[in-house]
């Protein structure tokens, strides 16, 4: 039977993932109302606190959006790339890094992406070298960013809130340990292919006509919006608070004392929660912001789908996890505690199907506490949940080679032979192991 129930679970993410976008709540919580129905398993728990902690921070993002502060931030990511374009490679995903990082979305490469292959291509570099990495960085700053859903979930009281791991631990651990396993990546990528000159694909594109290399993407020399920049200020003062409550539980409130004599304190989910709906309320206090406008921008509709699938594919993880936690004890505790690694391997897997580092954590991070992992451990292979890059059909993959017109990003043959999988593999796996060389220095 379990192995049945864990069939209709692969199937609802399979299918959820084909039609993508809500597809993955919807037919996720279709596989729940199976397991619950049909086979008789207790409902888990729903990831309530995760969801409202993305809802707060979509909605300063989308607000920094409609405000300009997004535009505003690419143009001053443009000055630095063209100011350096025989670094682009390098450049190029530090820079995607830190956005990510600062505003919790890897949705800002779809900026980035064209001037990077702008760049790159002017200054006769192979695009796909600087846009694979960049792709990368995008999603590996996920797991380092003090605001992004996957963090959240992770710091949640249900995952690691309550196991003695604060913010700044995940922080200490995460951001140097995917900083060097993107420039592993950049690294590695900078001898990939052949020089754009002598690229086939390039060549034939120049001789048909195909290509044409006047630049498309030059800067405008427009004056840059006071607004914008006000709410880029307010934006990272946001995330700075965020990081600093998280990092000094002392800042926080306190409301007393519990029965066992443990101060009892603003929690970070309830913080974050706050902080970021406030951030969103400042900048509309201080720039001519359209409130319509952050509702209808990218990131408002990219944060809400991420919602939904969350509240589906999440909620039947835990349900199906905890309804067999005494089949999973018995049969692959002691080679998980053996060889912990495994664990790794599975978050890298279930991440190439859920599309999501947010749901990854959700749905397979309980399966780790109660097969008792140490929670620095988990915290070391976090990045682990990065594996959506393995088949090509994320957006921010597919926009990279759309960007790319010098056809030197490409999908092979074979469709798993594509541009990204080294820079992808290289940077995952020099993330998790740098982790772990962390946790046991630094705790």
């Amino acid at each position: 039977m379990i192995y049945i129930e864990l069939l209709i679970v692969l199937l609802a993410i399979f299918v959820g993932a084909r039609v993508g976008g809500i597809g993955l709540g919807i037919f996720g919580m279709m596989g729940l109302g199976v397991l619950v129905f049909g086979f008789g398993l207790k409902p888990g728990n729903p990831p309530i606190d995760v969801m409202l902690i993305i809802v707060a921070v979509i909605t300063a993002a989308s607000t920094l959006q409609a405000a300009g502060g997004l535009d505003y931030l690419v143009k001053v990511a443009e000055k630095i790339l063209r100011k350096n374009p025989a670094m682009i490679t390098f450049l190029a995903p530090v820079v995607c890094y830190f956005f990510t990082l600062f505003s919790g979305t890897g949705h800002i490469a779809y900026s980035l992406l064209p001037i990077i292959s702008e760049i790159a291509t002017d200054s006769k570099v192979r695009p796909e070298r600087p846009l694979s990495i960049s792709v990368i960085a995008s999603q590996q700053a996920i797991t380092a960013s003090p605001i992004s859903a996957a963090t959240a979930a992770l710091l949640s009281a249900e995952l690691l809130g309550d196991k003695g791991i604060t913010l700044g631990s995940i922080l200490m651990v995460c951001i140097p340990a995917t900083l060097i396993g993107v420039i592993a990546g950049a690294i590695a990528v900078s001898f990939i292919g052949v020089p754009l000159e002598k690229d086939p694909e390039y060549l034939r594109r120049l001789r048909e006509g195909l290509f044409d290399n006047k630049q498309h993407n030059e800067a405008t020399a427009t004056e840059e919006d006071k607004n914008a920049k006000v709410s880029v200020i307010i934006f990272l003062l946001g995330v700075l608070s965020i990081v600093l409550f998280g990092s000094i539980d002392s800042l926080r409130p306190s409301f007393g004392v519990d029965a066992n004599g443990v101060v009892t304190r603003l929690s970070m989910t309830q913080t974050i929660e706050i902080v970021m709906m406030t951030t969103a309320g400042l900048m509309l206090m201080f720039t001519n912001t359209n409130i319509t406008k952050a509702v209808k921008g990218s990131v408002f509709i990219a944060g809400m789908q991420a919602v939904i699938a969350i509240f589906g594919i999440a909620w039947m993880g835990d349900t199906f996890f905890n309804g067999n936690i005494d089949f999973f004890k018995s049969h692959i505790e002691h080679i998980v505690m053996q060889y912990p690694f495994l664990f790794a391997v599975a978050l890298f897997v279930m991440s190439i199907f859920l599309f999501s580092q947010a749901a990854t954590v959700r749905t397979l991070y309980p399966l780790g506490i109660a097969l008792g992992i140490s929670p620095l451990a988990l915290v070391a292979m976090f990045p682990a949940v990065n594996g959506y890059f393995f088949i090509p059909n994320y957006p921010t993959v597919v926009a990279a080679i759309n960007f790319d017109r010098t056809g030197t990003t490409r999908i092979g043959r074979y469709v798993l032979n594509h541009s990204f999988q080294l820079p992808g593999f290289i940077a995952t796996i020099v993330a998790i192991v740098v982790g772990f060389v962390l946790i046991s220095i630094l705790f």
